[in-house]
């Protein structure tokens, strides 16, 4: 019997979550949000710490990619099918593109809110100082 210990496989380097966090440019605390959403999973090693595969760098930093983009952490189940690859690769599905036109909707009405809160606040103001006090632009 002859033992190959070249040709047995060694197990993968699993990443610790500092490791992590440091890897993809985010927290700790973001990637156990990430875990607790279902977004991302992890293994427990024998001491409890969490460890995870190092293609876990890729769907983290596509997760921050969306979230960046101004989409919630609920968009970004929108986008599971291709977390794991590049998302910018091919074209987006209707799901996605239904997504972030409700997103942009939501962010275009609480734009369009601030304003009117601003002009009102510039407005009473003026009047309050007799325009002597002008708002910061």
């Amino acid at each position: 019997m002859r033992l190959d210990f070249m040709s047995q496989s060694r197990p993968q380097h699993r990443m610790r979550i500092g490791e992590l966090a440091e890897e993809t440019g985010t927290t700790p605390r973001a990637l156990r949000h990430y875990e607790q959403s279902g977004l991302i999973t992890s293994e427990r090693a024998a001491n409890g710490y969490r460890l995870y595969d190092p293609a876990t760098t890729v769907r983290v930093r596509n997760i921050r990619r969306v979230l960046d983009a101004g989409l919630t952490l609920a968009d970004v189940w929108a986008f599971l099918p291709c977390l794991d690859g590049d998302v910018t690769a091919g074209p987006p599905s209707d799901k996605v593109l239904r997504v972030a036109a409700e997103r942009l909707a939501v962010l275009e009405e609480r734009i369009a809110a601030q304003a009117t809160v601003r002009d009102r606040l510039a407005a009473a103001l003026r009047q309050a100082t007799g325009a002597r006090v002008r708002p910061v632009a």
